[in-house]
């Protein structure tokens, strides 16, 4: 700890100091960059010191406690065998919902765990009718292509699908509103979108949905973690994500929140006996549904991935999502003026409310660029559309920024000269 940091700060002038110099020499002292307290939790994280990581919003890095993790749950298959799912795992599901639920203000038994969002997605579908005139399904064409491509094929249970048109960077909340209407049943929109990293006005969505009697489905994969999130508060109808990403919990885990009100009447056709009222009974016939998290889900459980996914979660909520949203704006700001200091188009939004964890950047070449950048052990990705998007995470180091944006210079200037 510096001496900065032990004691409050004070301005002791000498005798022989003018006012002017001790003006100066706080102005000196103030200009001082603050410690970054949140990365002392940097050394959880393995890749990160092997590698520039800013990939975070394709797949966060792996805390160390999931070595750990993943030998307990070894430990626990080799020593208990089929006893273990009395004893820990067929509960471990309603569990890591509720740790995943208590990161965005959702009641406990309101969080079901599942493979993946498409999943997530098909559940809620199953809950309701598409025959009749409320029968609208209303997003815009920067909604995640898997969640599209899934309520496309819904137009043969005789859903509606109305997709608004946007810029490629910004949603128009106007003409998304007024997609909503008296006929609409569900609003499967993404909270910040994977491609420009465009922070939806939920809110607005959540209460124009309502006022007609829809639903709304809300994707928080690119937000959970990195904006804070309160579903009671937004009173959303679902909201579904997974742990891959912003929660560093790795690939396995989606999640399905449900509003309590709406979970205790839902009975999903897309179903199986962890649903059931009586599931070890294993009877003959329709299902009677069981209550809490486990109404939504189907088949047996996803075990290890559910014990991986724990060990993120757990820094997450030490950190605070607060804290880490603070960190995100002032390094995705960073990256933005970096960008537009060289001329490079940015598809990201610059307002700092509107905009998520990620910044994309459509720099010359930059499909080639992002492929160097990997041989350069600097860990980006590329999208059409978008160009390269770099993910800060709270366990990255503003100096990283400089470095992969350097990288990117050099990489331009190498073509330049391999084009004489």
């Amino acid at each position: 700890m510096t001496r900065l940091e032990a004691a409050p700060l004070q301005i002791v002038t000498p005798v022989k100091n003018s006012q002017w110099e001790a003006i100066a020499w706080r102005a000196r002292l103030e200009c001082l960059p603050m410690p970054d307290e949140l990365l002392r939790y940097r050394a959880e994280f393995p890749v990160v010191e092997t590698s520039t990581y800013l990939i975070s919003n394709s797949l966060g890095a792996m805390p160390r406690g999931v070595y750990d993790a993943l030998h307990q749950y070894a430990e626990t298959w080799a020593t208990r065998g089929v006893r273990a799912w009395e004893e820990s795992w067929w509960m471990l599901a309603a569990e890591v919902g509720d740790e995943i639920g208590a990161l965005m203000n959702a009641p406990a038994g309101s969080v079901s765990t599942h493979q993946n969002v498409t999943t997530c997605q098909a559940v809620v579908a199953s809950c309701f009718d598409f025959s009749g005139q409320r029968n609208k399904i209303v997003y815009d064409d920067l909604n995640f292509p898997s969640v599209m491509y899934f309520w496309e094929a819904q137009r043969r249970r005789g859903a509606r699908v109305h997709m608004v048109a946007t810029d490629g960077v910004h949603v128009p909340l106007e003409p998304l509103l007024e997609a909503i209407d008296e006929e609409t049943l569900l609003v499967p929109i993404s909270h910040v979108s994977f491609r420009s990293a465009y922070l939806q006005d939920a809110q607005a969505i959540v209460e124009k949905a309502h006022r007609v009697g829809a639903h709304v489905l809300l994707d928080t994969y690119h937000s959970a973690g990195t904006i804070p999130l309160d579903l009671q508060a937004l009173n959303v109808d679902f909201a579904t994500g997974g742990v891959l990403k912003w929660l560093c919990g790795g690939p396995g885990v989606g999640y399905l929140y449900v509003r309590p009100d709406l979970g205790a009447k839902l009975q999903p056709a897309f179903t199986g006996w962890h649903a059931h009222e009586n599931p070890f009974g294993f009877e003959v016939g329709p299902i009677r549904y069981t209550e809490g998290p486990y109404r939504f889900m189907n088949g047996t459980l996803h075990v290890p991935a559910l014990y991986a996914a724990r060990p993120g979660l757990k820094i997450i909520r030490e950190v605070g999502v607060e804290r880490i949203r603070d960190k995100s704006k002032r390094q995705t700001a960073k990256l933005i003026a970096m960008a537009e200091k060289r001329g490079w188009r940015v598809n990201t939004p610059r307002d700092t409310e509107r905009r998520g964890g990620t910044v994309s950047i459509d720099m010359p070449n930059s499909q080639p660029v992002s492929a160097e950048l990997l041989k350069r052990n600097i860990l980006v990705d590329w999208r059409p559309n978008a160009g390269v998007r770099f993910a800060p995470h709270f366990y990255n180091k503003d100096e990283e920024l400089e470095v992969a944006i350097g990288a990117v210079d050099e990489i331009l200037a190498g073509m330049r000269v391999g084009t004489k």
